[in-house]
């Protein structure tokens, strides 16, 4: 049966992530070499040193787990498709899109990994630029948790970021309006969790990284996907068309993820498989939580 390829985005991020795949496969090892070969010095350490030894807080940094959670997921892909699954579809949560073109022959290898660690720079840079943060409200309806954006935005910037799955709603901005937003949610009887990231991303806090990304992009040749890829923007397939493709992308570090109604876009249980790719299980927890008749195979180990 075909597969439907599933990649995880930022967060998914652990210390000795491909470490297992990459000693036990051959064209995961290469292709992380390839990884380092092309950054070179530019995270300070080997790629693969920081994916499988750490330190946690230089992995975490958002201009380091970015390519880092790119190539491994990129380099499993390779691995499995080496072992027979024939792709028939492609999504990713954030930054796992470029992994999803990339398998779906949208860009080569090289250039997406010099996109996405630019993309990381740019976000970890407009985060410094601002003071922001991100809240997860769990259990609430999505109008609900926009409504409490609202509220509590009091003229600055708070919204919707990340519609991740029923009852997990992710919104983002200033980090006054976060603590606001807080303090409303204990008063409305909503459940909330302040995210340990570095700033409001999927929000207007993005704006100069979107602008930064749109000439990156500019220079990188980008082929008609060879299979449907979702994206986050409009959670339907993305256009046959480079100019559209770009700016999906550019519009994505400004606009909310809409992975739960991309999931429930993708083909029907039955007529597929899911897999994601490595690291991780989010996205197959994401799933069980969106629609449990589509079930997901992880592949965070071989």
């Amino acid at each position: 049966m075909k597969m439907f390829l599933l990649c995880p985005g930022q967060g998914a991020q652990s210390i000795g992530m491909g470490r297992v795949w990459s000693e036990a496969n051959t064209t995961v090892r290469d292709t992380l070499s390839e990884a380092d070969t092309i950054l070179g010095n530019q995270l300070g350490q080997p790629l693969t040193k920081l994916c499988f030894e750490g330190p946690a807080e230089s992995l975490n940094q958002t201009n380091v787990a970015q390519p880092a959670l790119f190539a491994i997921g990129v380099a499993v892909w390779r691995a499995l498709a080496e072992q027979g699954h024939e792709l028939s579809g492609a999504a990713g949560l954030s930054l796992g899109e470029y992994t999803a073109l990339v398998a779906a022959g949208v860009m080569d290898f090289s250039d997406g990994l010099r996109v996405v660690a630019e993309r990381g720079r740019l976000m970890q840079a407009a985060a410094v630029a601002r003071a922001g943060g991100m809240v997860a409200v769990i259990g609430a309806e999505d109008d609900v948790v926009a409504q409490l954006a609202s509220d509590a935005a009091q003229g600055g910037v708070l919204s919707c970021a990340n519609f991740n799955a029923p009852g997990q709603v992710v919104i983002a901005g200033d980090s006054d309006a976060c603590d606001r937003a807080e303090a409303l949610a204990a008063e409305r009887g909503l459940r909330c969790s302040r995210l340990s990231v570095a700033g409001a991303f999927h929000s207007d806090h993005m704006a100069p990284a979107a602008e930064g990304l749109a000439k990156v992009l500019e220079s990188v040749d980008l082929r008609a996907p060879s299979v449907p890829v979702w994206s986050n923007v409009t959670a339907q397939p993305h256009s046959s068309e480079s100019s559209t493709i770009r700016a999906n992308l550019v519009a994505q570090l400004t606009s909310p993820v809409r992975w739960a109604e991309s999931c429930r876009n993708f083909p029907a249980a039955g007529t597929l498989e899911f897999h994601e790719s490595a690291p991780g299980t989010v996205l197959r927890g994401l799933m069980r939580r969106i629609d449990r008749e589509r079930k997901v195979t992880s592949h965070d180990e071989p």
